[in-house]
C-alpha cells in the first residue's frame, strides 16, 4: 500500500491539496472523499475522527427518514455570565461555527426500518457541554419516546456540564436522569452510544443510564478528565485510562464497536427488542405434531459416575456453542456496570423461533487457553451481578429468560470472597424466584452446588441426558465423607447423580435427549434437541400472566423436598433405538 507523505497532526493540508486532510492522530495525508467513504476513520491508524451531529445522523439512520424536532429559540444565560467574553457572545459564535442552535440535535428517524427517537450531541458546539437547553432537548427526546412508545437512541459527545450556567447546568443531570427513569419504568429500549469524548455531567447522567451502552472504538469516557485527575491526586494513570476498551474490561459498557459496526448493531438491537413481532405458537404446535413421549422408561439406567464423566467431556458443547447453533441471533452484552466483566458468564439478547429472550449461561471453553480465559466456567461475584443485571433487563422489556448451566461451582478464591460471592449468589437466587417473566433453565453439563443453583431457580428446569446437578462434586463429597477423593464414583452413585433422579424427584421438569454417546458426538443434533425443547417451554409459558407465573413458581420451589414430589411432565421424544 502506498502511503501518503506525513504531515504534522492537526495542520491543514498544504496549498494545492485542498481535497486532502491530515489525520489528527498519525499525521498521514488522507484523501477527503476516501475518508468520507471510510466513515471518517483513518485507514492508516484506525483513528475515529470526531463527527458533527448531522454526519452522525446520516451515518446511522435510513436515508431521508430523519425529521428534526424543532426547538423554539430560548436564550439561556441565567447568571448573565462573563469571563474573558460574555457568555451570550460565546453561544452566538458556537452557533455560527457549528451551524447548530445548540449542542443537541433531536428528532425522529428509522434505523433499519425501525422507528426511533434520536438525540445526537455535537462536540463542536461549546464542547457538547450540557446546559439548560441541552437538558431540555434530551429530556424532551425521552418524553417523545415515552409518548410514542419508541426506542430512544442517543449519541453522546461532551466535555461535561456548562460552567457558564452554574448550578442550573448541574441540575440538568437530575432532569435527564428522571426522564430516562421514566423510559426504564415503561420498559422502553434506550441505547446510548458513547463517542469521543464523553465526560462529566453527561457521562454521570443519561449517557450511562441506557438499557444498552455501546462505546465507539477509541472513545474516551469518564467522569473527571485525565488532566483534572492528575492535578487532583498527583497519580500516574494507566496508559489506556478511560478508553472504550478500558471501560469494557471493567464491565462499564456492554460493547465496543467500530464506527462501521454501529448501525448494524443498532438494527439488531432494535429487532431483538421489537415487541410487535410475536411468535406463531399455534402454527409451530401444528408443525411439531404430537411426538412427545414419557422418557422414564430409559432414564436412570446409566451409571452416575459415567454420567459425570460424560458431562465433563472437553468437547461437549458449551453455552457459546449453543448460542450460535440453537438460537437464531445473539447479541452479547458485557459487564456488571460496576467493576468487571466476568468471562465465566456470558449473556445477552437472543432470538429463537420468534421469541425474544435474555440468555445467561456459564462458559467453560474447550482448549486450555479458552478454559483459563473463562476461569473454567467458575463465576466470580461480578459474573453473577452481570447475570442479575440481565435479569433486570429481561423484566423491564418483558422478555423470558433462558439460562444454560454448566459449572463445577462458583469460584472459590479469596478475591471472590472479598467481593461478596455469597451475597451475589443469594441475590440472584432471590431475584430469579420473584422475576416477573418466565424463566427456563437448562443444565447442559455440570451443575455444581450453589454456583449452579444461581441460574437454576426457574419455572421449568430442563436437564440434558448426560448432565447432572449436585450439592457438591463427587470428589468433594468423597473427600469429606469417605476421607478419600478416590471414592468419587461411590459418592456419585450414593448421591444418585444424573437426569433420571432429577426427573423422577420432580426437580427437573423434563429431560432433553442427546445423540448416542453424548452431545459431543453430534453437536448439531444436540443443538436441535435443545432448540425444540426450549421452543416448547417458551410457547407454553408465553400465555401465563404474571400472578399465575409467580404463584406456580412458588408452589414448585416449595414442593422440592424429596417427599413424593412428581415431575410436572415429560416433553422429550425418545431417541431412536431407545425403548
Amino acid at each position: 500500500m502506498t502511503r501518503s507523505p506525513m504531515t504534522t497532526p492537526g495542520v491543514p493540508a498544504p496549498p494545492g491539496q485542498a481535497g486532502w486532510t491530515a489525520c489528527p492522530a498519525c499525521g498521514w495525508l488522507l484523501y477527503r472523499k476516501r475518508l468520507e467513504r471510510d466513515l471518517h476513520v483513518c485507514p492508516e491508524c484506525d483513528e475515529h475522527l470526531r463527527l458533527d451531529a448531522r454526519t452522525r445522523i446520516d451515518q446511522l439512520t435510513d436515508p431521508g427518514s430523519f425529521t428534526e424536532t424543532v426547538a423554539p429559540c430560548r436564550d439561556s444565560d441565567p447568571l448573565a455570565f462573563t469571563d474573558l467574553r460574555p457568555y451570550a457572545d460565546r453561544v452566538r459564535d458556537a452557533a455560527r461555527r457549528s451551524g447548530e442552535s445548540e449542542a443537541v440535535v433531536a428528532g425522529t428517524a428509522s434505523i433499519g426500518g425501525f422507528p426511533v427517537v434520536l438525540a445526537v450531541m455535537d462536540f463542536g458546539f461549546l464542547g457538547g457541554s450540557m446546559g439548560v437547553e441541552v437538558g431540555r432537548r434530551v429530556g424532551g427526546a425521552a418524553a417523545l419516546a415515552l409518548a410514542q412508545g419508541l426506542p430512544l437512541v442517543t449519541v453522546c459527545a461532551s466535555g461535561g456540564a456548562r460552567m457558564q450556567e452554574g448550578v442550573f447546568s448541574l441540575f440538568q443531570m437530575a432532569r435527564v436522569s428522571e426522564a430516562f427513569g421514566r423510559l426504564r419504568e415503561a420498559g422502553l429500549l434506550s441505547v446510548c452510544v458513547l463517542t469521543d469524548p464523553t465526560y462529566g455531567g453527561v457521562s454521570a447522567s443519561f449517557a450511562t443510564l441506557g438499557s444498552v451502552l455501546v462505546a465507539e472504538r477509541g472513545a474516551h469516557v469518564g467522569f473527571a478528565g485525565p488532566r483534572v485527575v492528575q492535578e487532583t491526586i498527583r497519580a500516574e494513570l494507566p496508559r489506556d485510562f478511560q478508553t472504550a476498551e478500558f471501560l469494557l474490561a471493567h464491565g462499564l459498557v456492554d460493547r465496543v464497536e467500530t464506527r462501521a459496526e454501529l448501525r448494524p448493531l443498532l438494527v439488531r438491537l432494535l429487532a431483538l427488542h421489537d415487541r410487535t413481532r410475536v411468535p406463531d405458537v399455534r402454527a409451530r404446535a401444528a408443525e411439531a405434531g404430537t411426538d412427545d413421549a414419557d422418557p422414564t422408561g430409559w432414564l436412570g439406567d446409566d451409571d452416575p459416575w459415567d454420567v459425570v464423566q460424560r458431562a465433563r467431556v472437553v468437547d461437549r458443547p458449551t453455552t457459546l456453542d449453543y448460542l450460535h447453533t440453537a438460537f437464531d441471533d445473539f447479541v452479547e452484552l458485557h459487564g456488571d456496570r460496576a467493576c468487571a466483566d466476568d468471562p465465566a458468564v456470558v449473556g445477552g439478547i437472543a432470538a429463537i423461533g420468534g421469541h425474544r429472550v435474555v440468555v445467561v449461561g456459564q462458559e467453560k471453553g474447550h482448549s486450555v487457553r479458552e478454559r483459563v480465559a473463562h476461569h473454567f466456567g467458575m463465576p466470580h461475584p461480578e459474573g453473577y451481578r452481570k447475570a442479575l443485571r440481565l435479569l433486570g433487563h429481561a423484566e423491564a422489556h418483558g422478555m423470558p429468560v433462558v439460562t444454560l448451566v454448566d459449572t463445577p461451582g462458583a469460584h472459590p478464591g479469596p478475591e471472590a470472597e472479598e467481593h461478596g460471592q455469597s451475597h451475589a449468589i443469594a441475590e440472584i437466587i432471590m431475584r430469579s424466584s420473584r422475576l416477573r417473566v418466565p424463566v427456563v433453565a437448562v443444565v447442559t453439563g455440570e451443575g455444581g452446588s450453589g454456583g449452579a443453583l444461581a441460574l437454576c431457580t426457574s419455572d421449568r428446569l430442563l436437564v440434558l441426558e448426560n448432565a447432572y446437578l449436585s450439592v457438591i462434586s463427587p470428589e468433594g463429597c468423597a473427600a469429606i465423607l469417605w476421607r478419600t477423593a478416590g471414592a468419587a464414583p461411590t459418592a456419585a452413585r450414593a448421591m444418585r447423580l444424573g437426569a433420571g433422579h432429577l426427573y423422577r424427584s420432580g426437580i427437573a421438569t423434563s429431560v432433553v435427549p442427546e445423540p448416542p454417546g453424548g452431545a459431543h458426538t453430534d453437536p448439531a443434533a444436540a443443538a436441535r434437541h435443545l432448540r425444540a425443547a426450549l421452543l416448547r417451554e417458551l410457547d407454553e409459558l408465553a400465555g401465563c400472566d404474571v400472578e399465575t407465573l409467580l404463584a406456580a413458581r412458588s408452589r414448585r420451589l416449595s414442593g422440592l423436598d424429596g417427599e413424593g414430589a412428581r415431575p410436572v411432565r415429560a416433553l422429550q421424544p425418545v431417541l431412536p433405538g431407545r425403548s
